[in-house]
Formats: structure tokens, C-alpha cells, sequence
């Protein structure tokens, strides 16, 4: 079939300017901004990280650190398990640190340094493979337990996967997740507590965050006996020890118990906790005595690190090195609104009302857009920008407004868009960069395209 000219003249016309305005989507979809991974900060340096005293024997395997004063009377050794790069990356590669005074005949600081702020008459402190030495805590302690006490009560907050559930089925006490990147569950202290088997199923490489709500927690109140972590490749619940754990270790590298508001939290002493403990208002005690064939027993660790505001552990009681390594989401402010300033139109343009935005038309940068044209901020905090997973448990993709109805960028002088600064930091690059002039030249080609069926009439009017 023979296409009119004019016909064809329209069709290259709108086929190029519709190229042209897809461009920017194609553009959008290439890889997402790096999502941002949060740590526990300082914390996540040491096996124990605690804000005020630590009564503690025989041995902790990571690192210590102390805002308080350390009694190790009994005799007590840290950091044998640590890396070279792991002692290159604590504070003055300090294993040891006690901001007040150190007690004890026979502490032993394996790999690294100590420092302590004073030291009781008699007390030993020795370094094997660094120096130990009296001075000023390089850690502050009021600092950082600030921001993980508002990191607690942030992680708390958000609500629980969606598709994770807690079930309790006779003894035992489920948390299931199947999210790959991160699963938050949510459970009450006495219904943890009143469980003796605990059995936690996440996939591997997968954040396991459980927000436990109360005041306090007593692993021995219904005489908890073990922490299982499913094993993908076995299909099976591993009882998680020194001597194995579920996928070599990798769930409970990223598993974290979350105690905002707990102000006592009591491990039985016979029973191997999987996870780190994050209890910044907490007294932690490590070992209360458990029962072994009618027979007091305790002794059993800690598989990764405990955050706590005062420790105490005897007959036995240890930390093992497996410290936190899960990637937690951003916590940040609810946005809050600012004038939005209107764009500058480019010189010899028709007016300003109907000069093109980049921020004003509805998905020109390739995110989606709420009605109106900007990017709503999240009300809960689930979802800032940041990556910070949502309610599903996958990360959430980063906003394009770093405040309420504030588009990501605005028009320059030159009619090209840039980078809007706010408050909040600077802006990601959404991708949103060719739509203005693309649009524009996508309407001079529909235009050209228009001349040139005129101008064939013209012609054809004449040969008439």
C-alpha cells in the first residue's frame, strides 16, 4: 500500500519526538543508586560495648570496651579472635578500653592495644601484641549510646515484614521471613521468654532484625534450652554453638535482638544465644545458672556481640566473636515542607506558565510521581530515602525529594536542570537531566514535520 507523503512526512516526525520523550525512561531504568548500609557504628567494633560497668570472667573474644568500670577480678582475656584489619580498624586499635577503672590480677589483652582511664591497686593489665597504656577514653560513650538508643527505638518502630510471622506452637516459638534482603519481626517479651525452643527461618545474606517489647526479658523463666537457624542446604534447624551453625555461620552474622525499651535482660547460663544483643537501656546479666541432670550448669555464649548498658558475667560466661554484619536501613527525620521555588525560564521562551519542567511533569525523571507531579514522602519510617526497606521488607528506591513537594531539580538559567540543593543534603541524580531539552526537541521535530505536509499541499495545489 502507497503511503501519502504527507502521511509518512507525520509519522517520521512523531516517531522521532516519541523517541525522543522515551529516552529518559530507558534512562531511568538502567542500576539504582548504591543503597545506603547502616552499622551500629563504634559498637559494631566490639564484642561488648557497654555504656556503664562490666563485671565479667573468663574471657571475652572480641574486642571490649567499657564507659564505665571493668571488674575482671578472676582473670580475664579479649581479643584473641580479632583480624589484623579488625584491630587496624578500632579506635587506636584499642581491644581494651575502660574509661573508668580496670580491676583485676591477670587481664590479658591478646591482639591490640588497652587503655583505661585508672587502675586499682594490684590490677594487671598486659598486652601481647600491643601496649597498654593510662589516658583518655578514645570512644564517646554518651555519644554513642545516643544515637543507638534513637537507633532502637527507630528500628522498633517500623513495622514487621509484611509476610513475616511469629508462631507459637507448644514450646516452640517460629520467626519466619522469606524477604532476601531484610525481615523485621515483632514479638513481646513474656511470649519469648515462655518459649524453650526458639527456631529463626530466613534466607541467606538476609537481614533478621526481631524487636522484642517489654521491660525485660528472662531466658530462664521457662528454661529456654536453644536457638535453631535454618539451614537452606541441610533443609533442617541447626542448634547454633561454637561448634556449628546454620550456613557456616552466615544467619546469625546477621541476626540482631532488638530490646528498645528493656531494662533487665538475663541469658541463661547453659543455653548459646545466636545473635547479637542490642539493649542500650539494659543490664545484661550473662549467666544465670541453668540445670544439667539436677546439676547447677552455665557457661554457654553469647554467638555475637551484646550492646547494654551495664554487664555482668560469671562462672563461665563468654562472648564469641561473631560480630554484627547485616546491613540496617537508614533512619531519618520525617521530611519537612519548604517553599517550592518556581523554575527560571530560559530566555525567549513564551511564557513562564508553559515552559517544560523537569520536576513538574509526572514521571519525566522516570520515578513515579504522586498527583500533583512530586515524589510524596513516606509518613512511616519504613521507607526514607536511603534504601530503607518498607513495609514488604525490600528496600524501598530512593526518593527524589529530600523534602515535602520539593522537586529533585529545577530549571536554570540556561534552560537545563540542576541539582536543587535542601537542607537535608545533597540530591541522587534521578535521570530526569535530558528530559527538558528532549521535550523541546521533540517539539521542533513534530513541528518540521508539520512544514513539510504543508509544503507538500503547496506543491500539489500548484502542479493543480
Amino acid at each position: 500500500m502507497r503511503i501519502p507523503t504527507s502521511a509518512a512526512a507525520l509519522a517520521v516526525g512523531g516517531s522521532l519526538a516519541l523517541a525522543g520523550l522515551a529516552a529518559p525512561a530507558a534512562h531511568a531504568a538502567g542500576p539504582a543508586p548504591a543503597q545506603e548500609c547502616r552499622s551500629l557504628g563504634v559498637a559494631n567494633l566490639y564484642g561488648e560495648f557497654v555504656e556503664g560497668d562490666d563485671t565479667h570472667t573468663p574471657d571475652a573474644e572480641g574486642a571490649v570496651a567499657v564507659g564505665g568500670n571493668a571488674d575482671f577480678t578472676g582473670g580475664f582475656s579479649v581479643g584473641q579472635e580479632l583480624s589484623a584489619a579488625e584491630v587496624d580498624a578500632l579506635p587506636g586499635k584499642n581491644a581494651l578500653v575502660v574509661a573508668g577503672r580496670i580491676t583485676g590480677h591477670n587481664t590479658q589483652v591478646m591482639k591490640g592495644n588497652g587503655v583505661y582511664g585508672a587502675k586499682a591497686e594490684g590490677a594487671v593489665v598486659q598486652a601481647h601484641q600491643g601496649a597498654i597504656t593510662q589516658g583518655a577514653s578514645p570512644i564517646d560513650f554518651k555519644a554513642e549510646f545516643a544515637k543507638l538508643r534513637a537507633a532502637s527505638t527507630a528500628l522498633a518502630a517500623a513495622p514487621q515484614t509484611a509476610g513475616a510471622t511469629v508462631r507459637a506452637e507448644g514450646v516452640k516459638l517460629t520467626f519466619t521471613g522469606a524477604d532476601a534482603a531484610y525481615n523485621a519481626f515483632t514479638v513481646d517479651a513474656a511470649k519469648l521468654q515462655g518459649a524453650k525452643e526458639v527456631y529463626v527461618k530466613v534466607p541467606v545474606g538476609s537481614v533478621a532484625v526481631v524487636n522484642v517489647t517489654g521491660g525485660s526479658y528472662d531466658m530462664a523463666a521457662a528454661g529456654t534450652s536453644g536457638f535453631f537457624l535454618w539451614d537452606e542446604g541441610k533443609s533442617a534447624f541447626v542448634l547454633d554453638d561454637k561448634s556449628q551453625s546454620a550456613a557456616g555461620g552466615a544467619i546469625r552474622a546477621k541476626l540482631l535482638w532488638n530490646f528498645p525499651t528493656a531494662t533487665k535482660v538475663t541469658k541463661k547460663g547453659d543455653t548459646a544465644w545466636a545473635g547479637t544483643v542490642l539493649a542500650p537501656n539494659a543490664a545484661l546479666s550473662l549467666n544465670t545458672p541453668g540445670v544439667n541432670g539436677g546439676k547447677p550448669s552455665g557457661g554457654a555464649p553469647v554467638n555475637g556481640s551484646v550492646i547494654v548498658a551495664s554487664l555482668t558475667g560469671t562462672a563461665g560466661a563468654e562472648t564469641h566473636h561473631y560480630p554484627f554484619t547485616g546491613c540496617l536501613p537508614a533512619v531519618l527525620p520525617t521530611p519537612t515542607a519548604t517553599p517550592t521555588v518556581p523554575p527560571v525560564v530560559p530566555s525567549g521562551s513564551p511564557s513562564a506558565t508553559t515552559a517544560p519542567s523537569a520536576s513538574a511533569t509526572p514521571g519525566a525523571s522516570g520515578t513515579p510521581t504522586a498527583p500533583g507531579g512530586s515524589v510524596s514522602p513516606s509518613a512511616t519510617p519504613s521507607a526514607p530515602a536511603g534504601g530503607k526497606p518498607g513495609a514488604s521488607g525490600s528496600p524501598a528506591a530512593p526518593s527524589a525529594t529530600g523534602t515535602a513537594g520539593a522537586p529533585a531539580v529545577q530549571a536554570s538559567a540556561s534552560g537545563s536542570p540542576s541539582p536543587r540543593t535542601d537542607a537535608g543534603g545533597d540530591l541522587a541524580h534521578t535521570g530526569s537531566g535530558p528530559v527538558l531539552p528532549l521535550a523541546i526537541g521533540g517539539a521542533l521535530v513534530l513541528a518540521a514535520g508539520g512544514g513539510i505536509v504543508v509544503a507538500t499541499r503547496r506543491r500539489a495545489a500548484r502542479k493543480a
